[in-house]
């Protein structure tokens, strides 16, 4: 058996290599720690599915990292049911709208349809995507941070709203079903991906 310890001490051109070798093995293992976050997979991006009572289904990417608190409002009033079985209460040619709980149980014709709520209020994201056609976005009254739990989906582009409602996602599948939507057409369930 060798002793590497007693071969370098006697050998200084041998201790000069395992020095050098030790070296090139440390930048060696910096170099891998360093690169290997670049060959790593991106992130799925979150999606949420709205499951309509008529059938099909509007697919939706969520920009979390473009209005975070939006995307986490969405997400946690659908984990608890709060879009199931309610129905769009706007309805027009450029824009359909829903989350407004009283739509559940109140005629589409109530006087207060359009102005309820989760109970409290968002800061508003405003951020660069645009109001686009299938563009997702969170419905307010005119103070900016005052958004709750109603939403809208852009039939056709709407860029006069850019950095004055916050958009938190887009239509991925589905834009055909949004196209169909009419007044008082009802939500099944909406469902959250990680």
């Amino acid at each position: 058996m060798y002793n590497v310890a007693s071969m370098t001490r006697h050998d200084p051109a041998r201790r000069d290599v395992l020095t050098s070798l030790r070296r090139l093995g440390l930048m060696l293992i910096v170099l891998l720690a360093a690169v290997a976050p670049l060959g790593a997979q991106p992130q799925a991006a979150r999606q949420a599915i709205i499951t309509l009572d008529k059938g099909g289904q509007i697919v939706l990417e969520l920009f979390t990292a473009d209005a975070p608190r939006h995307v986490d409002n969405f997400a946690r009033l659908a984990a608890r049911g709060f879009y199931d079985g309610q129905r769009f209460h706007r309805v027009e040619d450029w824009v359909v709208q829903v989350g407004d709980p009283q739509s559940k149980t109140r005629p589409m014709d109530y006087p207060g349809m359009g102005t309820g709520g989760a109970g409290y209020t968002i800061k508003a994201e405003f951020n660069q995507r645009p109001h686009e056609r299938g563009a997702l976005g969170m419905a307010r009254s005119s103070d900016p941070d005052s958004a709750s739990s109603q939403f809208y989906i852009l039939r056709k582009p709407a860029r006069g709203l850019d950095g004055q409602y916050t958009v938190f996602g887009r239509v991925t599948r589905g834009l055909e079903l949004v196209d169909a939507i009419k007044l008082g057409d009802r939500i099944k369930t909406v469902k959250v991906t990680d």
